[in-house]
C-alpha cells in the first residue's frame, strides 16, 4: 500500500464513525489558525483521555453525512501574519507535540488531514490555554476539573518509550524494520531459535507488544534503540542524532553534516567511532617515537553522548540530540532542560526522564551506572589538564562543552571560575578537600608557583563557588569545599 492510499484508507475509516468523537473533528472550509490551534490543544488532551495515540482534524467532510466534499483550504499556503501556518502553530503550542497536514483527494476531491499526537506527560496548551473536547465542542480544560484530574491521572502514568512507534506490524515487519541480532549480540545472548522465540524475547524485554491476530505494536524503546533506520518511523525520524562540523569558532561555516540512521542501542558504537574521526588529534614525542593523541578523550566523549541521548526529553518533537565540532569545542545538545541544577551534576546522582532506556543501555554497557558519568568527565578533563567542561541551560535544551587544549594563561575568568569550582566538587565527592597542592596538580602549575594557584582559588571565592573548610587553619594548610558543602544545601 502507498503512502497516498494509506491517507485516503484512513480518512474513508475516520468518516465511517457515526459521529465525531472527542478525539475526532470535521471540517468544510473553515480554517481560522487560532481555532485550529485550539482544536490541536483539544483533541490531543482528549485523545489522551480516550487512550488514543493520535487525534484527527478533516477538512472536506459535511459535518451532519461525514460524506467527502472536498475544500478549499491549503495549509502549505496558509499564512498567519508573515508565518507559514504550521510554524505559526508548533510556536504557540506547548509542549510541541508532532502534528502534520496531509493533503489528499478521495473521489476526485481535495481533502486536508490534520494528525495530531496525543498529550504526553503535559496537557497540551495552545497560547497559554489548555483545551479539551466536551462532547463535539471545544472547551478550556480548567473549567472542567475532573477532566483535568483524569488526564494528569493519565499522563504520569504512560512514559513515552511505552508509546507505539508503529502499530499493527506484521512479525516479518518486525523483524525487518529492528536490529534483533544487535539486541542479542550487546547482551551477549545467543540468537533464539526461530521466530516465534525472538518475537517472545522482544515482547519479554518489552520492545514489542502482541496487539492480537499476529500483530505487533513497535514501542518506541524498541524503535528508538534498535531500528535499522530510524526513518521508517516518523514521529522518531528527527531524534536521530545529527553530528555537524563547522570551520572556525563560529556556525557560520558548515563543513560537514550528517544525521544517523541506525536505533541509539545497535549505532552507538559506530557513532563514536565517526565523532572519534571527526575530532583533531596532537602529535605527541616521546622516547624518539611520535604519536597521535586524540584532543578530547573518548570515554567523556562516550559518557556525555550517552547521556545526550538517556536525559533527553523525548516529548520535545522536531529536535534531537546534535554534537557539534567546533575548532576550540565540542558541543553535545540534548532536547529538554535537566532535572538536576547544572551546577550540582558532579554530586547529584541523575534522574533520567526515560528510566526504561536508561536501564536497557545500561545492561548493554553503553552507559555508566548511576552516578558516575559527569564525575567521570570532570576528572578525565582534569587528568589531561583540559579547560573544565560546562554544564548550561540555552533555551529549552540542555548542553555539555569539552574545550580544546588551552594553557590557563589564556583563559577566561569565567573558565578560571568553573575549573576550580568543578575541581572542589570532584574533591568533595572523592570524600577529600581541594588544597592549594592539588589545584596546581590539577593545571600543572610548578610547586614554586604556588601563588598563582592561590590568585585562582581567590577568584573563585569572590565568586562565592567555594568556601574555606577550616577558617581557622594556617593559609598553607587551608582546605575547601564547594559553597553548598559548606552551606549544607
Amino acid at each position: 500500500m502507498s503512502e497516498q492510499d494509506y491517507w485516503v484508507s484512513l480518512i474513508r475509516e475516520l468518516c465511517a464513525q457515526p459521529h465525531e468523537t472527542v478525539w475526532l473533528e470535521f471540517k468544510h472550509n473553515d480554517a481560522e489558525p487560532k481555532a485550529i490551534g485550539e482544536y490541536i490543544s483539544a483533541l490531543a488532551n482528549s485523545a489522551a483521555l480516550e487512550g488514543k495515540t493520535r487525534a484527527y482534524m478533516i477538512w472536506g467532510v459535511d459535518d451532519a453525512t461525514h460524506t467527502p466534499v472536498g475544500t478549499n483550504f491549503d495549509p502549505q499556503r496558509k499564512r498567519e501574519g508573515n508565518e507559514e501556518l504550521e510554524n505559526w502553530l508548533l510556536r504557540l503550542l506547548e509542549p510541541k507535540i508532532n502534528f502534520r497536514f496531509v493533503k489528499v483527494e478521495v473521489d476526485d476531491l481535495p481533502m486536508v488531514l490534520l494528525e495530531i499526537d496525543a498529550a504526553y506527560r503535559h496537557p497540551v496548551k495552545f497560547s497559554g490555554e489548555e483545551y479539551v473536547r466536551i462532547s463535539s465542542y471545544k472547551k478550556r480544560l480548567k473549567a472542567f476539573q475532573e477532566k483535568e484530574r483524569s488526564l494528569w491521572r493519565i499522563l504520569d502514568t504512560l512514559p513515552f518509550e511505552r508509546q507505539p512507534a508503529m502499530e499493527k506490524a506484521s512479525a516479518d515487519e518486525v523483524l525487518s524494520l529492528l536490529d534483533y541480532p544487535g539486541y542479542f549480540n550487546l547482551l551477549s545472548q545467543p540468537l533464539p531459535d526461530g521466530r516465534s522465540s525472538i518475537l517472545n524475547a522482544l515482547a519479554a524485554e518489552r520492545l514489542i507488544e502482541s496487539v492480537g491476530g499476529g500483530y505487533w505494536n513497535i514501542l518506541n524503546i524498541g524503535a528508538i534503540l534498535f531500528a535499522k533506520d530510524l526513518a521508517k518511523f516518523p514521529r522518531l525520524q528527527r531524534k536521530a542524532v545529527r553530528v555537524i562540523v563547522y570551520k572556525g569558532k563560529g556556525r557560520t561555516e558548515t563543513i560537514r553534516e550528517q544525521t544517523g540512521t541506525k536505533g541509539y542501542a545497535v549505532g552507538f558504537e559506530g557513532l563514536i567511532g565517526f565523532i572519534n574521526g571527526l575530532l583533531p588529534v596532537n602529535e605527541v614525542i616521546g622516547q624518539a617515537l611520535r604519536r597521535e593523541v586524540p584532543v578530547y578523550p573518548e570515554l567523556a566523549i562516550r559518557e556525555l553522548v550517552a547521556n545526550a541521548l538517556i536525559h533527553q526529553d523525548l516529548s520535545i518533537t522536531g529536535s534531537g540530540p546534535m554534537v557539534e565540532i567546533f575548532d576550540n569545542r565540542m558541543e553535545i545538545t540534548n532536547p529538554g532542560k535537566p532535572l538536576v541544577d547544572t551546577s550540582r551534576m558532579l554530586d547529584n546522582p541523575p534522574r533520567s526522564r526515560n528510566e526504561a532506556l536508561a536501564s536497557v543501555m545500561r545492561r548493554m554497557g553503553i552507559c555508566e551506572e548511576r552516578g558516575s558519568g559527569v564525575d567521570k568527565v570532570v576528572s578525565l578533563t582534569e587528568f589531561y589538564q583540559l579547560p573544565a567542561p560546562a554544564f548550561e541551560v540555552v533555551g529549552e535544551s540542555t548542553r555539555s562543552t569539552l574545550f580544546s587544549p588551552q594553557p590557563l594563561k589564556s583563559m577566561e575568568l569565567a573558565d578560571r571560575i568553573r575549573a576550580v569550582y568543578l575541581h572542589a566538587c570532584l574533591r568533595y565527592v572523592e570524600r577529600g578537600h581541594m588544597t592549594n597542592s592539588s589545584l596546581r596538580e590539577r593545571f600543572g602549575i610548578d610547586a614554586k608557583n604556588s601563588a598563582i594557584a592561590s590568585r585562582l582559588i581567590r577568584e573563585a571565592m569572590s565568586a562565592q563557588v567555594i568556601a574555606l573548610h577550616d577558617p581557622e587553619a594556617a593559609p598553607k594548610l587551608r582546605r575547601y569545599v564547594p559553597s553548598w558543602a559548606r552551606s549544607g544545601t
